[in-house]
């Protein structure tokens, strides 16, 4: 029997395990690929802890939820495999899936970019009438994906970026990247809630990470601040970093043109997500945005999982 390196999820209260396996076996229709680079994020953590949606029902399993692959005709692909596993040599995959990588594109640097990227990315092509000159504040804007969403919303034509978030120093950063104005989340409620209606009273999309407590108090303060209530405002729930509910006044969706809409892999057809995230590698690949990979090889599976990514960078297990 032919065996591959791989990391296994045998718990989860445990990281997963360098070990060797059994070398997989295509079925009629599938394809197997070598994977060069997979994406540590935290989505990929969760699936591994047995806390996503996408968790698998038995162990052990396969971790990974994405990869950079090359076919046997020698081209890269990008694949998302959420819940089925990636982090091995090889692996098979569904050819009709696969999203076509261009030639010289680094696969560090694509699969650390793809998933901060894609959430805003499919938010704005997908969830909304977003149109260049609209203005957009990113709730949530200093981890990972919400900085790739004040980029991503510039480079799809934003008029107005307004960050807001916890971390002080990223937030000058982002204004340094591009946001056209920040706003500290603090924890003088009222500030913070003073800050947001004056930044973000006119919006006409909120990408929204933090969800929670938080997002009620900046709803009331960006809806409270409105100059026109008849003024079209899609809030777009992505991240659930401060809470997994909120509370929403039905009067508030009454007196104001105000929608609320999630943003996620079961909210739009795949075949529009795959044409949208082809277009998003294109970008990538181009040199359009990027985030910072930090490599671990596949034997030191362990540590990339305990690793701390630092603002602008994402671990990858490169194989």
């Amino acid at each position: 029997m032919s065996m591959i390196n791989a990391a296994v999820v045998e718990s989860f209260d445990e990281p997963p395990h360098f070990r060797s396996v059994p070398a997989p076996e295509p079925a009629p229709g599938q394809e197997e690929v070598e994977v060069l680079a997979v994406g540590v994020h935290p989505a990929t953590r969760g699936i591994a802890a047995g806390k996503h949606y996408t968790s698998p029902k038995t162990l052990p399993a396969l971790a990974g939820a994405d990869a950079v692959v090359r076919r046997a005709d020698g081209s890269l692909a990008y694949v998302m495999m959420m819940g089925a596993g990636t982090l091995a040599e090889r692996i098979v995959i569904d050819p009709a899936a696969v999203i076509p990588v261009p030639d010289g594109a680094d696969p560090a640097v694509l699969v650390a970019t793809m998933n901060p990227a894609l959430s805003s990315w499919g938010a704005l092509r997908t969830r909304v009438p977003f149109q260049a000159g609209h203005s957009v504040l990113v709730h949530g804007a200093t981890g990972n994906a919400g900085s790739m969403a004040v980029k991503v919303a510039k480079h799809l034509g934003a008029g107005r970026v307004i960050a807001a978030g916890r971390n002080r120093s990223r937030l000058g950063e982002l204004a340094a990247e591009g946001a056209d104005d920040i706003v500290a989340l603090v924890p003088d409620q009222d500030a913070t809630a003073a800050a947001l209606a004056e930044a973000a009273a006119d919006v006409d999309v909120v990408l929204d990470y933090v969800w929670g407590p938080p997002t009620e108090l900046a709803m009331r303060a960006v809806l409270g601040a409105r100059t026109q209530r008849t003024r079209l405002l899609d809030w777009v729930q992505i991240g659930g970093m401060g809470g997994d509910a909120i509370t929403l006044s039905g009067h508030t969706l009454r007196s104001t043109a105000f929608r609320v809409l999630g943003s996620g892999f079961g909210s739009v057809d795949m075949q529009v997500m795959l044409r949208e995230f082809t277009e998003l590698v294109a970008t990538i690949a181009a040199g359009g945005m990027a985030v910072r990979p930090h490599p671990f090889p596949l034997d030191r599976v362990e540590a990339a999982w305990a690793h701390q990514d630092a603002p602008g960078e994402r671990t990858v297990i490169v194989l």
